[in-house]
């Protein structure tokens, strides 16, 4: 192996003192990069931050009160977080709309200050606009956000019509101060955001490489604790993949660069994956199989013919390793480029079986991992950066290059979403609509009797908890998120209310810390996010001089208030169960599995090449919404225990037959330009009963009436066999494939149970045993 310690003496760059601490400094970044991928969270709490801060300094120097400091704060904040466009053009003109909206909100907010019941008519009418216009896409959203957001702001400071003039020049202040800050202090471009994000899948591809150095070297006692951070630091690439696809089609040139680079990113990820797999397996004696990567709480099997512990192979095995790690951390060219080409170039030989060392099967398999994994990152370094020096390549690098030109050409353009079919109430955002609007009347009647100054706080509960929320058992847990960060930042508000006093610029301080730890930990935790609001809103009211223990009390109360009424509403109106949701989830998940399945099946037996790793994100995709959907059932305050383990089981069998499906469209994607792997028709045999199965789980669980049973029995290499050509060599690419549709059809297979299908064996022995008990009652 090229240990770091020769590629620092043979650069001479790395050995002083200085670059030690600017390799620690480079690594600490990549780990704070790889926690947030491209950096949306930092960019999104700086931004917020600086427009906020931009609009207070503008507004002290023009002599402007405390009232209107904390309402041009807030509509800084509004007009900065509301507007989600990825084109700086769509930016500008949301922004520019923006305005006039929020203008219009506030001066009817002014108006009717003293019109009750007409105000609380106009605030349900104008949350039913803004929820519904969530169906025009990221622009509605955004109007509509700070329109219901700026009447509130009119709400919280008390306008009136004698102060909307200057009320108006701070709105107007505001929105400045936010597009100088977007489009020049903090610029959010799609070029800009996707090579964070690219920056970020890199930091956790290399994080997962080093955990399977971790994995090779650990002692039975710490291989629970590398299981974990394997699970975890895959389900953190997964997450980083899926946000760059999110990006693609604004942040690259045209579709077809964006659908090459989608190619790459996926068979990245699924190859680094499946080397964790690879190396589990040959960690153990038994063969473990994916479902100790997926399964809640399973146990590593235990290993009872480990690898020896400083035999050559794992040595090798080490240095490997550890070469791929540099291979993702430092490109080829610049100092030391030749090294690591030299270390590519061996990496890649490995593609070759006869490059392989005298090993088991299974630590054969890793090495073959290294080389895919290896494979890998050169394709995603030819499509991000172009062509590069080919003056080292090895004939192992030259066939792979050609094997991604041949890729290329290949490469059909993407494909037009889909458009959603559906229309009036079935619509989401016409169903919601109609909930917050219920929901929202609730909450000012029932604000109203407990306060009638700020009632607003129960509507404006109602409101967040029905957002990226899509059933009633979401907006449950939502909604208890919601009330622990407030009552734990009431407590908080106490506390800082007292210490702060009449310091106005330091509570600001405070506010804009505040501010940035709400986005910045917003997608993380939502109770966190809902205590740092909880806590800034003390510091306003402290501000506004109308800060007192019994109004924060008040906003516990207008809290679970708010949170009660959505809950009744979504249960009530219009609601979508959890259950009913997750089903429909589950069916496309399934139909999607057997989508890529399929057509992977169909590949790797001689049919016609297809875009499989596209129909595999689709299968991602699904999956992740799936997971989305399930947490209310898992959630710890759930109290059907017996349920939760039934749901978290299903979710890793579908988990494991995924990865399955993945690695399986990986390799059928490879036959048709590979001068190595060849189709295989018998495979045509062996995917039927995988498709029949899944085709029958998915039926059943659409409720459709059939009779057709899970069907299990023989392995699908005895189904190979049986036209007497015999089992395929382990060092063949079709050994490799059949045992991914083993562990594909065992995990199909293992959805019966859970999901209550019937299985043909199962259903006959069940009769035989009902006639053998009816024939002995009989008797006697």
């Amino acid at each position: 192996m090229l240990r770091p310690r020769q590629f620092t003496a043979e650069t001479g760059e790395y050995g002083s003192v200085g670059a030690v601490i600017r390799r620690g400094l480079t690594g600490a970044w990549d780990r704070f990069a790889a926690s947030d991928p491209g950096l949306l969270r930092l960019m999104a709490g700086l931004r917020t931050v600086a427009a906020i801060a931009l609009t207070l300094v503008v507004l002290a120097v023009l002599g402007t009160d405390v009232t209107h400091l904390v309402a041009g704060a807030m509509t800084a904040m509004v007009a900065t977080f509301a507007i989600k466009e990825k084109q700086v053009r769509g930016q500008a003109v949301t922004l520019a709309l923006g305005l006039p909206v929020a203008l219009a909100a506030v001066s009817l907010g002014a108006l009717l200050h003293r019109q009750v019941i007409a105000g609380d008519i106009f605030f349900v009418a104008l949350i039913f606009g803004a929820v519904y216009c969530r169906r025009f896409g990221d622009r509605g959203t955004a109007l509509g956000l700070i329109g219901f957001q700026t009447y509130f702001v009119s709400l919280f400071v008390g306008a009136t019509v004698s102060a909307l003039p200057v009320l108006a020049l701070t709105l107007a202040i505001a929105f400045g101060c936010s597009a100088v800050v977007r489009f020049t202090v903090v610029p959010e471009t799609p070029q800009r955001i996707l090579q964070w994000l690219r920056g970020a899948f890199r930091a956790r591809v290399a994080q997962l490489v080093a955990t399977h150095v971790e994995l090779l070297d650990a002692a039975p006692d710490q291989l629970d604790k590398v299981l974990d951070d394997l699970r975890r630091h895959t389900a953190r690439l997964h997450e980083s993949a899926l946000m760059i696809q999110g990006r693609l089609e604004d942040g690259t040139r045209d579709p077809a660069t964006a659908a090459l680079l989608q190619r790459r990113i996926a068979d990245a990820e699924i190859a680094t994956e499946r080397l964790g797999v690879l190396l589990l397996n040959a960690r153990t004696a038994e063969r473990a199989d994916t479902l100790t990567l997926h399964l809640p709480q399973a146990p590593l099997p235990t290993a009872k013919n480990e690898m020896p512990a400083e035999d050559a192979t794992t040595v090798t095995l080490r240095r490997d390793l550890r070469a791929l790690h540099l291979l993702v951390t430092r490109p080829a060219s610049g100092p030391g480029g030749t090294a690591v080409a030299h270390v590519r170039n061996r990496l890649l030989g490995y593609r070759d079986e006869d490059n392989l060392p005298r090993a088991s099967i299974a630590v054969q398999d890793v090495f073959r991992g290294i080389g895919e994994a290896a494979r890998s990152v050169l394709g995603l370094r030819l499509a991000l950066d172009g062509p590069q020096d080919e003056s080292d390549d090895s004939p192992a690098t030259t066939r792979s290059r050609e094997e991604f030109d041949a890729e290329d050409v290949a490469l059909a353009g993407a494909e037009e979403p889909e458009e959603d079919d559906r229309t009036g109430l079935r619509r989401p955002t016409t169903r919601a609509a109609f909930q917050i609007a219920v929901g929202s009347t609730l909450a000012i009647i029932g604000g109203e009797f407990l306060s009638a100054q700020r009632w607003y706080w129960a509507v404006l509960t109602c409101w967040v908890v029905f957002l990226n929320t899509a059933s009633t058992g979401e907006i449950i847990i939502k909604g208890y998120r919601r009330l622990v960060g407030t009552v734990l930042g009431v407590v908080a508000g106490v506390a800082l209310a007292g210490l702060v006093g009449n310091h106005t610029w330091t509570a600001f301080a405070l506010i804009l810390l505040f501010v940035f730890a709400m986005f910045f930990t917003a997608p993380l935790s939502y109770a966190l996010m809902s205590f740092f609001v909880t806590a800034m809103l003390g510091l306003l009211y402290t501000l506004l001089n109308t800060y007192s223990l019994d109004v924060l009390i008040l906003r516990i109360e207008e809290t679970a208030l708010g949170a009660a009424c959505g809950i009744i509403a979504a249960a009530l109106v219009l609601p979508v169960h959890t259950d009913r949701r997750t089903d429909d989830l589950l069916g496309t998940v399934l139909t999607k599995l057997d989508e890529v399945v399929a057509a992977s099946v169909d590949q790797l037996s001689g049919g016609p090449a297809t875009d499989l790793l596209g129909l595999s994100r689709d299968l991602d995709t699904a999956l992740d919404e799936l997971r989305a959907s399930t947490r209310p059932l898992t959630h710890p305050i759930t109290p059907l225990r017996g349920r939760r383990q039934t749901v978290r089981y299903v979710v890793a069998l579908l988990e494991t037959s995924a990865y399955h499906a993945r690695s399986l469209a990986a390799t059928a994607e490879l036959v048709p330009y590979s001068k190595t792997i060849a189709a295989d028709p018998r495979l045509e045999r062996v995917g039927l009963r995988i498709a029949h199965n899944i085709e029958t789980i998915t039926a059943h669980v659409r409720g459709d009436r059939t009779d057709a049973e899970v069907k299990s029995g023989a392995t699908v290499v005895s189904l190979l066999e049986s036209d007497g050509s015999g089992a395929p060599h382990p060092s063949t690419v079709t050994y490799r494939v059949l045992r991914h549709l083993q562990r594909l059809d065992e995990g199909v297979s293992g959805l019966a149970r859970p999901l209550g299908v019937p299985v043909e064996g199962r259903t006959e022995k069940r009769s035989k045993n009902a006639n053998r008990a009816g024939a002995r009652t009989a008797q006697s």
